[in-house]
């Protein structure tokens, strides 16, 4: 191990408001031993007295990585908030990098820093980094008695993160602002979401939430209730939609196609199952389409990738997939090209509503194997002053490997 830090040549960081007083040894000596230093115009400024020149990172971030790459070789420092890899600019860089061409140094993260002065479990409490992601992520986790631990950019995205919750239902939220944690400037405040002023609210800054509010909560389990999805019919309703994704099993990093995707909800429980998901969205309607991306992003999962292409013509060039889920477009030509393009091991789900499509899945069953299901519901309705059952159009579902 101490070969391979001997390599590096980029020290990463971690620096807070405290400046100076809160680095390291290690972080002291990259830096009296640094040629170039790098970081936020924020951050450079709490170390004055560099030995070396210094440059400020840019903006937008990517645009910093061939100016840093360009200096591989020389000892260059970079300095960033907190720790460098719980939504820091780590991971970001490092990915340009071999093994043991770089080192990091991390202090308290303004997560670590907020519980802290809170007293709260950092393990039960939900954290995420929106400096420049929609507040639509923490969607999923809008419940009441649930605890949250955000980073925003500025005072008026804090501003805005309130009004967000207000609007959910949850402006009755109880809400630190939590300024410059850990530095001279640091300052404590509590409200309510619907009663905050943002005008005065200082960088960098956290937002503690504990989520109160009479707002609609977002079931756990897959089989959301389909008001949750904007759609003009052409939906997997909610008890279809539980069995499918039940036999397509997401498992966390995995990757998922949704061929016709309709109102994308399937792809969207697929993300929701786990954080690190991916999901591609198949679509030939563009109004169709749009409607899938607002639905992910209304729900948290804006990571979802909408395509708008008829299968199988828009398959070809895309990530291979774990999963596949024919939900709509279902043919003979598909399922040739399914067969003939992915791995073996590949799961695929397909449903299918007409007498044309059961057949085929009865013809690819006897052919291929897995699993045939017929589902067949029926809610209760009026009959005049009684109730009786009525039938939905059963479908029929194949699951196998490919």
């Amino acid at each position: 191990m101490a070969d391979e830090l001997g390599k590096a040549w980029l020290t990463i960081v971690g620096i807070g408001e405290d400046g100076p007083a809160g680095l390291s040894a290690a972080s002291r000596d990259a830096l009296a031993r640094a040629e170039w230093v790098t970081g936020a115009a924020r951050h450079l400024a709490l170390l004055p007295d560099l030995p070396c020149p210094s440059e400020p990172w840019p903006v937008p971030f990517d645009d910093g990585i061939a100016p840093l790459l360009a200096r591989r070789g020389r000892n260059a420092v970079m300095l960033v908030s907190g720790d460098p890899f719980w939504f820091g600019a780590g991971s970001v860089v490092t990915r340009h990098l071999d093994a043991g061409e770089w080192v990091a140094h991390p202090v308290p993260s303004s997560f670590s820093l907020a519980a802290a002065r809170l007293g709260w479990p950092i393990d039960t409490t939900h954290c995420a980094g929106l400096h420049a992601a929609p507040f639509t992520r923490l969607r999923p986790m809008l419940a009441p008695g649930t605890r949250a631990i955000v980073l925003v950019r500025d005072g008026a995205a804090a501003g805005a993160l309130a009004h967000y919750l207000d609007e959910q239902g949850f402006g009755d939220s109880i809400l630190w602002v939590l300024e410059a944690l850990g530095g001279p400037r640091e300052r404590i405040r509590q409200t309510k979401a619907a009663a905050i002023d943002a005008s005065d609210i200082a960088h960098p800054v956290a937002i503690a939430i504990v989520v109160a509010g009479d707002g609609a909560t977002l079931p756990a389990a897959t089989g959301r209730p389909d008001r949750w999805f904007a759609h003009d019919g052409q939906i997997t309703k909610r008890p279809v939609r539980a069995l499918t994704l039940s036999a397509l099993a997401p498992c966390p990093f995995e990757t998922l196609w949704d061929i016709g995707t309709g109102s994308g909800s399937v792809a969207i429980e697929w993300l929701l199952a786990h954080p690190t998901t991916q999901a591609l969205a198949f679509e030939a309607d563009s109004a169709r389409a749009a409607r899938a991306r607002g639905n992910a992003a209304a729900l948290g999962v804006d990571r979802l990738k909408v395509i708008e292409a008829r299968a199988p013509d828009g398959l070809a060039d895309q990530p291979r997939p774990d999963a596949v889920f024919v939900g709509g477009g279902l043919s003979q030509s598909l399922l040739d090209w399914l067969w003939a393009e992915l791995p073996p091991g590949t799961r695929i789900v397909a449903n299918a509503v007409t007498l044309e499509s059961e057949a085929l899945l009865a013809q690819w069953h006897q052919l291929k194997g897995g699993d045939l299901l017929r589902i067949e519901l029926a809610d209760a309705a009026p009959i005049g002053t009684r109730r009786g059952w009525r039938a939905h159009y059963p479908i029929v579902q194949w699951s196998a490997r490919l």
